[in-house]
């Protein structure tokens, strides 16, 4: 029998995960059964649980592969210099989210922020998933929080700020865009960049001004 390279193995395991990510993504995991995958990806029953055991073991695959991804291209990002500015970099999730590492459906919209919220649904009643949620974007933020010390170090941010609470507000920006994009559709990556370097630009009002406005009103 002639010998299966490695090369088609991660090419059927590749068709199997975007096959399964369209199905989820179009109909959510629980209406989504293993016949429906079988059909989306054209293969036999055994040739599909020769990778993965069930629908439980593909949501699995899918999250970490997506967030290993995008933990390893942030860990790129703290690598550059200068590093990338945030909105930049998060312009660059979002187009990692729904260009790179997904699958697109037949209404031509790319199927990954779809899969995220259903992914945060799930996680509420399936303790297993939320660990390896909550194990995944630990390290997600360790790598974001690498990034922010680069930024102190280059002198793009102040010293003493909190790296680790910078790095949860710039990650719950890209996962805020991700869900604007999976309920109201894709809009123009000039529009994030746009308004996260209004955010950055922002400046204090001199002390006490807010108040003197609020009394004289």
């Amino acid at each position: 029998m002639a010998r299966v390279s490695q090369e088609h193995l991660d090419a059927r395991r590749r068709q199997i995960l975007d096959g399964a990510a369209r199905c989820f993504a179009r109909n959510g995991f629980h209406a989504t059964s293993m016949q429906d995958v079988l059909k989306e990806v054209d293969l036999s029953a055994g040739a599909v649980y020769r990778y993965f055991s069930g629908k439980d073991e593909l949501i699995a695959a899918t999250v970490t592969e997506v967030l290993d991804s995008v933990q390893a291209m942030y860990e790129r990002a703290a690598l550059e210099s200068p590093p990338p500015a945030p909105d930049v970099l998060i312009a660059r999730t979002l187009t990692h989210m729904t260009q790179e590492r997904s699958a697109v459906l037949d209404t031509g919209e790319w199927a990954f922020p779809r899969l995220m919220i259903q992914v945060w649904t799930e996680t509420l009643r399936n303790d297993e998933l939320s660990a390896l949620l909550r194990e995944r974007f630990t390290k997600v933020r360790a790598a974001w929080v690498k990034v922010v010390v680069r930024y102190q170090e280059a002198g793009m941010m102040p010293d003493d700020v909190d790296p680790d609470a910078v790095a949860r507000t710039l990650m719950a920006t890209a996962q805020g865009f991700g869900a604007q994009y999976a309920l109201f559709g894709p809009f123009p990556p000039e529009v994030l960049r746009a308004g996260v370097r209004g955010l950055l630009g922002m400046r204090e009002t001199a002390e006490g001004a807010g108040n003197q406005s609020v009394k004289s009103g």
